[in-house]
């Protein structure tokens, strides 16, 4: 996703824009640019391919004047490469309005025809240029900057969050978002206002926001916001949130990376999604957020679950909480299909969506299909008054605080959590689970932030083993029941941040074509605990043995039947058979971490990867 900053007040704004920009780089980008208005009243635009420091280097080298309004943006290339012209902000035909935005203008094509057609000159590969090229056209047709941009807006397709700057109206900046693209936060200071695409961009600044809903833009001034529909409507009541994260939360400190900081989170993180929301003396649940009644809790006769990505593979491990705590039969859909294949829906189906930024586009696509069809959505969802919350009719909250890193770590284990409140929840709404089992769940929870730090204090073991295996370009992940998903984050996170081939499998299925690519080359990870299927997997570790396989086992303390057998052993804490995702997840995370840091790669921003997907 790329990111956007913008201000207007009565400091420089250079220094904002680049310490906002430099609080998204985790979002992933490959050029950077801003634009502002300078003393004299002209337009200074300066913009370069690759890394912030690039940016600032033409800065030096061009020093920027007395500017108290711009705007900056870093780019992650959709429509042409990332070269310095197609580096953001983009300018009109006169050279006096500049856009930067996030998402896709999908008919960029016919309307960059037409426009060549009437005589206007591209200067770029990207489809943002179409945008202001047709602003620049509405308002020299004279119109004023904020219908102009409504015009434009109203000739686009596809999702797009744009800001336009322009001294021909150089008090003001004007946001919009149109479709589910990535977020527009508008923040309010003390005679100074800002825009990001998220909200660490500005929370050094700010904690007062409000978020565009599709189809909104807001007028920004230093006086304040005027908020409108693309009709130009004007929007009452736009409603503004105190965000409570520090900001101190963004930062690595002691830690060498986000990610890393992130995975160590993982404790608190978990505490802050439990707090508030479970009775530990009576295993009660109470989700309030969610809005669901208990009539229509007992109403529900199915859940979809949509999510993309590592929240995909969540919504897996929640298909074994739901309906084994609540009795509900589920399926589980990526949110990039789900719409495609014409789902069936009624009005006792509960569609819930997984999402970390709350901005994915293709799950929030799918919650505008089921919403269509009168179904009930929910979403889990990390990001306060994103897009997913608001389209919803209820939300559950993961409480993981900011997520920088972009491989995702404690929202995967947070959005566990909150999964297992929501089986609970609906298995006391629909008396399918009794007070005892609650009790019993409710005092493995309460155990559980204890027993993740005491697998995170190993640290050094599993450093240690990424040592071991880091040469090796191929690994397996096996897992059984309600951690074969398990299984397949963990290859994920291998994969992503390390760019070692790496899959994930139900062990179960290794005969149907995995054992092929069984040799002493080619390490596997069994997820090998003391529940229902521990047999099972013993059977698998011992054929892997027999084609001379290496062993990766993670067992209970005390194993005495697999853990000879493995070339290496962790061990993760006994807890009940729904929390075991959250424990054996860590290890995983680790390994994936140390293997990657000890390859050289960078971990924050894996290559062509970014945090938020806000295009198709």
């Amino acid at each position: 996703m790329c990111g956007i900053v913008g201000y207007v007040g009565a400091r420089a704004a250079t220094p904002i824009i680049l310490d906002g920009l430099q609080r998204l780089m985790y979002r992933g980008y490959d050029s950077a640019g801003l634009a502002v208005i300078e003393s004299d009243g002209k337009l200074a635009l300066r913009r370069d391919a690759g890394k912030l420091d690039n940016l600032q280097r033409k800065l030096h080298e061009a020093p920027i004047n007395g500017a108290h309004i711009g705007v900056g943006h870093t780019r992650w290339a959709t429509h042409g490469p990332p070269t310095a012209n197609n580096a953001h902000p983009h300018q009109d035909e006169s050279g006096n309005i500049v856009v930067v935005q996030n998402g896709i203008v999908e008919n960029f094509l016919p309307l960059r025809n037409e426009l060549i057609a009437e005589g206007f000159t591209f200067h770029s590969d990207t489809d943002t240029e179409v945008i202001v090229q047709l602003i620049g056209r509405e308002y020299h047709n004279g119109v004023s900057l904020d219908e102009a941009v409504r015009r434009a807006l109203r000739q686009l397709r596809g999702p797009s969050a744009i800001v336009v700057l322009s001294s021909f109206e150089p008090g003001k900046l004007i946001a919009a978002r149109l479709g589910n693209a990535g977020a527009v936060v508008v923040g309010e200071g003390q005679g100074e206002m800002f825009i990001a695409s998220d909200i660490p961009a500005i929370l050094e600044y700010t904690r007062t926001m409000a978020f565009l809903d599709n189809r909104e833009m807001a007028i920004v001034t230093e006086e304040g916001a005027e908020f409108l529909q693309l009709d130009g409507t004007p929007v009452k009541e736009k409603e503004m949130h105190h965000i409570a994260w520090d900001p101190i939360a963004a930062v690595k400190g002691r830690f060498r990376h986000f990610m890393q900081k992130e995975i160590f989170d993982q404790p608190n993180a978990v505490t802050d999604t439990l707090r508030g929301r479970i009775d530990f003396v009576s295993g009660e649940v109470t989700l309030a957020e969610l809005n669901l009644s208990t009539e229509s809790a007992k109403a529900l006769h199915r859940v979809t679950i949509v999510a993309c990505g590592t929240s995909y593979y969540s919504g897996l491990i929640g298909k074994f909480l739901l309906e084994n705590l609540a009795g509900l039969p589920v399926e589980v859909d990526y949110g990039s299909e789900y719409r495609y294949r014409k789902p069936i829906l009624d009005d006792r189906t509960l569609v819930l969506a997984i999402t970390q930024s709350g901005e994915t586009v293709d799950t929030l696509a799918a919650l505008d299909e089921a919403n269509r069809q009168g179904a009930f959505t929910a979403s889990i969802v990390n990001v306060v008054g994103s897009q997913a919350t608001r389209v919803s009719d209820g939300v559950i909250y993961m409480q993981a605080g900011p997520e920088i890193g972009v491989a995702s770590t404690k929202a995967f284990t947070t959005s566990l959590v909150d999964l297992l409140l929501l089986g609970m929840f609906l298995g006391q709404q629909r008396s399918t689970l009794n007070r005892a089992d609650s009790l019993a769940i409710a005092t493995e929870l309460a155990r559980l932030p204890e027993q993740m730090g005491d697998v995170l204090a190993r640290d050094d073991h599993y450093e240690q083993l990424a040592r071991t295996f880091a040469n090796h370009q191929n690994f397996l992940f096996l897992g059984r029941g309600i951690n074969y998903p398990t299984a397949l984050e963990g290859a994920l996170k291998l994969k992503e941040i390390s760019y070692i081939h790496a899959e994930g499998y139900p062990a179960g299925e290794m005969k149907h074509g995995p054992i092929a690519l069984i040799d002493e080359t080619m390490p596997t990870v069994t997820i090998a605990l003391r529940d229902g299927i521990y047999q099972k997997m013993i059977s698998q570790v011992e054929q892997i043995k027999a084609r001379n396989g290496k062993v990766i086992a993670i067992v209970n303390p005390e194993d005495e039947i697999v853990a000879p057998k493995a070339d290496a052993v962790i061990e993760v804490p006994k807890t009940s058979e729904w929390l075991s995702p959250m424990l054996v997840i860590l290890p995983l995370q680790l390994l994936a971490y140390h293997i990657a840091v000890w390859r050289g790669c960078d971990v924050d921003q894996p290559r062509n990867l970014a945090k938020s997907v806000t295009v198709e």
